[in-house]
């Protein structure tokens, strides 16, 4: 594999190592060996690139409110105040979503980022709907939202700030210590039943989080995360999402620092490698771990019927099959020893009031 060439270096604090042509691209080029060194001569410029440099783009959207109607799906509805994510996560499913912006789910999803600064006006006239219903909304499910840029752009504490003013309940779920920047609002939310957090804790290897998720928080800055939420007395769970056979295989151990810290309800999910994820982590794999490579896709292959991916919904989340179930286990037995989702995280509903108009007072 050409990209395999790639000097690890040279792609520091970044997931994908190329800027791997999406779907719809009628062009795409690969590199080669003609016999005159041009594979070197790649390596070489490689080893000279500056790091890749993180470019924001602002978009103004028509609506931000996803309907959910998955079954394999816990939540109604769901928000993202971001397209890409630094955090670079490479298994990361939301990838080939930049294929829609003509932009490479590689490279381009982590350093090319849209900011839907229009959020809070359009999710205001979305709520404040007169056939508008209140219902659980998830935020940063696809993308996280709280990468480093909502330290300045606050889209996602903007966000929240309305929810608080209209009451309306809401769970999030991040890689990031940021989120802790906004516990004056989630605190008192989650004192009335209107907010949860969920904090992914992949692996507690630091090494290995480096490597899978370059971008984001370190483990042990993942678990005082959790441990300053609950502290704060906001609901939180544990995501030990994805889980990738002969790659994090320390989820008991997680399972259990998590518990430590303070979580009480837990999650997981296997690896999914739909449309570019699956050569983008191949890739990774070639650069990372080549000589386990070929066995780890040989066991997600066992898990997806053969393939790199099924999107069933049956099977999309846990996967099938022996290693399927070998995983489920192994988390069935250790959230059931250690006590997790003995209680569930209800949300209240009926808090809810609709948003006055931008300016308009109230009476009461």
């Amino acid at each position: 594999m050409p990209a395999a060439h790639i000097p690890i270096h040279a792609i520091k604090g970044r997931g994908a190592a190329t800027r791997l042509a999406h779907r719809f691209s009628h062009d795409e080029r690969s590199a080669y060996d003609d016999g005159w060194g041009t594979l070197e001569e790649g390596v070489a410029e490689a080893a000279e690139l500056q790091p890749l440099a993180t470019e924001v783009r602002f978009e103004d959207v028509k609506s931000v409110l996803n309907d959910n109607d998955s079954p394999d799906i816990p939540f109604d509805r769901s928000l993202n105040p971001y397209r890409g994510c630094e955090h670079g996560c490479i298994y990361c499913f939301a990838r080939p979503t930049h294929s829609y912006l003509n932009l490479s789910p590689g490279l381009d999803f982590e350093t090319k980022l849209i900011a839907k600064r229009n959020i809070v006006e359009v999710l205001r006239g979305e709520i404040g709907r007169k056939s508008y219903r209140p219902s659980h909304i998830a935020i940063g499910t696809a993308t996280d939202c709280y990468q480093p840029i909502e330290r300045e752009l606050r889209l996602t504490r903007a966000v929240i700030e309305l929810l608080r003013e209209t009451r309306h309940p809401f769970a999030l779920i991040t890689k990031s210590s940021a989120v802790e920047h906004d516990l004056d609002l989630i605190a008192p939310m989650a004192a009335e039943r209107l907010a949860a957090v969920y904090v992914t804790v992949t692996t507690l290897d630091g090494d290995l989080a480096r490597k899978l998720e370059p971008r984001a928080a370190a483990p042990h800055r993942r678990l005082r995360t959790i441990r300053t939420l609950a502290e704060a007395g906001v609901p939180v769970g544990v995501s030990v999402a994805p889980q990738i056979p002969f790659v994090n295989e320390d989820m008991e151990q997680v399972l259990e620092a998590a518990w430590e810290a303070g979580a009480r309800s837990a999650f997981y999910t296997v690896v999914r490698l739909p449309w570019e994820v699956a050569p983008l982590f191949k890739e990774w794999l070639a650069l990372h771990y080549p000589q386990r490579a070929d066995r780890i896709m040989a066991r997600i292959h066992e898990m997806r019927g053969g393939k790199d991916y099924d999107a069933d919904f049956a099977t999309r989340m846990k996967g099938s099959g022996l290693w399927a179930d070998l995983i489920n286990q192994r988390f069935v037995k250790a959230t059931n020893r250690i006590g997790f989702n003995r209680e569930r995280i209800a949300l209240d509903l009926t808090a809810f009031r609709p948003p006055g108009a931008v300016g308009q007072g109230s009476l009461f």
